[in-house]
């Protein structure tokens, strides 16, 4: 083994292994070259474009048995996010460990809708289910007029929520313990927002999904159960032509438009992501409560 390695000896290195392990993790041979230069920049504290200008660069004996270690992590599926502990989601760093969902750029449209449904200047909004902040915050930084409530049944998850509205400065967010409009009491709002679980149990997807928490996952064996839960109880927490905006499985939304129309719901729309794929679908609340 060289003692004395350089940057582009052992990313070179990285991406190998990556690649040979790319049956596991599902990786094409770019995200294996993108995974291996954010894991080596992150263990060399450094930006990922100083490994293009110093590829020559010697590398640390200690340094690189600690990327191997992250390597060999990332060969069994461990997302990226957990092993350097940060994601940016809406161009905000946050804050992620294995006990929230890693933010997914898909989920990115949430907050687009949101924007476009709460153009006001002053309102009230509420994310169930908030994991490690994300939409909440992402809302929040742009909407800085806005209350904005945040819950979930994870304890651990709203540390997490709660460290990245810190170091973001947004500590105006409010967040809450309990389970989807438990926490809420009476309280009604403008715009509830929420990505819950919706990937059945026995779904093979989840076997790809190990390291995250089951329970951001998956609802159980009905799919839909989570979605229906909030989608049902929404109408006693909305104001009058309050919207209800919520993520979903790729072929869910007809159900979803459907359960929207049984709560009373106004205006559904569903919207697709990047890939061209429903993702997000939406509904407003009569006037008449």
């Amino acid at each position: 083994m060289m003692l004395n390695m350089t940057v582009a000896t052992l990313l070179d290195e990285g991406v190998a292994h990556l690649r040979a392990a790319s049956a596991l993790t599902t990786d094409s041979p770019a995200a294996s070259h993108l995974d291996a230069e954010l894991l080596l920049a992150h263990a060399l504290s450094v930006p990922r474009a100083r490994l293009r200008s110093h590829p020559e660069a010697a590398v640390e004996p200690h340094v690189a048995r600690h990327y191997r270690k992250l390597l060999a992590r990332r060969a069994t599926g461990e997302p990226v996010a957990y092993l350097t502990g940060k994601k940016e989601f809406w161009a905000l760093p946050l804050a992620v460990t294995a006990a929230v969902l890693v933010p997914r750029p898909e989920t990115e449209l949430l907050v687009e809708r949101a924007l476009a449904l709460g153009p006001r200047r002053h309102g009230r909004a509420a994310d169930l289910g908030t994991g490690s902040g994300a939409i909440a915050l992402a809302f929040a930084a742009e909407r800085p007029d806005w209350q904005v409530l945040a819950t979930d049944v994870s304890e651990a998850a709203l540390e997490i929520a709660r460290a990245n509205a810190r170091a973001l400065a947004l500590e105006r967010v409010e967040f809450r313990r309990g389970s989807w409009f438990a926490p809420l009491g009476a309280e009604r709002f403008d715009l509830i927002v929420s990505n819950p679980p919706y990937v059945a149990a026995d779904d093979p997807a989840l076997t790809g999904l190990q390291h995250e928490p089951r329970l951001a996952l998956t609802p159980g064996n009905d799919a839909l159960g989570a979605l229906r839960e909030i989608i049902r109880g929404a109408p006693a927490h909305l104001l009058p032509r309050g919207w209800l905006l919520l993520e979903h499985g790729a072929t869910q939304g007809e159900a979803v438009r459907r359960e929207l129309a049984l709560a009373g719901m106004r205006y559904i729309r569903s919207h697709p992501d990047l890939a061209g794929l429903e993702r997000a679908t939406e509904g407003q609340l009569n006037d008449q409560i």
